[in-house]
């Protein structure tokens, strides 16, 4: 579950992320481009895409995501792992196919809320703007939320503007990135996608 936690959303990231990050006063031209990215990401209902998720200490992962906003996301993992993660509007939602196990956190408790809320506003302070990084067609956007301590980046691929990753820090150091293949924005998606089936509890015989 460590390589899950590091980069899609659990809650807790640790005063450890939070200290790396400190907001720095915006220029115009950071206003300019925060106003681009904030209209880009409400104009995305839904979203859906194959992902390669890679981290510091040598995890790597494949997979598919499904974006519906508001409130809505699940992320299925190609084998061999067997995990699941479902944000239903409510709750996010961790499940172990392996071990039979489902943890339930409350979605806005988590950096998910970020990404899947209806309208992202990236003048406020929650979540607060704490840098922004330019490359050539590359910019790339760190928030941080006062539910949560960590951190999250986005980072967007310019002219035209798409979402392409984000990375998130833990606690410990460990730098864990989600990078978005063929994206498709505006399909039509299945709301069972977004329902868990509750695991029935075992009972001794």
């Amino acid at each position: 579950m460590a390589l899950l936690v590091g980069a899609l959303f659990f809650s807790g990231l640790g005063e450890a992320a939070a200290k790396v990050e400190e907001a720095h006063p915006l220029s115009a031209a950071d206003r300019k481009d925060l106003s681009r990215i904030q209209d880009y990401m409400n104009r995305i209902t839904t979203l859906q895409s194959t992902f390669l998720q890679a981290s510091s200490n040598g995890g790597y992962a494949e997979g598919t995501l499904y974006l519906s906003r508001p409130g809505k996301m699940r992320i299925e993992y190609d084998p061999p792992a067997q995990f699941l993660i479902v944000a239903d509007g409510t709750w996010l939602i961790y499940h172990d196919k392996e071990l039979e196990q489902m943890t339930h956190l409350p979605l806005g408790s988590t950096p998910a809320a970020i990404i899947v809320d209806e309208k992202m506003s990236l003048f406020g302070d929650d979540p607060k703007v704490t840098r922004i990084e330019r490359g050539p067609g590359v910019i790339a956007v760190t928030l941080v939320s006062n539910d949560d301590e960590g951190s999250i980046t986005l980072v967007f691929g310019d002219r035209p503007l798409v979402l392409k990753k984000w990375i998130v820090i833990d606690a410990q150091g460990v730098r864990t990135s989600v990078s978005l293949l063929s994206s498709q924005i505006g399909v039509a998606l299945d709301d069972k996608l977004f329902k868990v089936k509750l695991l029935q509890q075992k009972t001794d015989p």
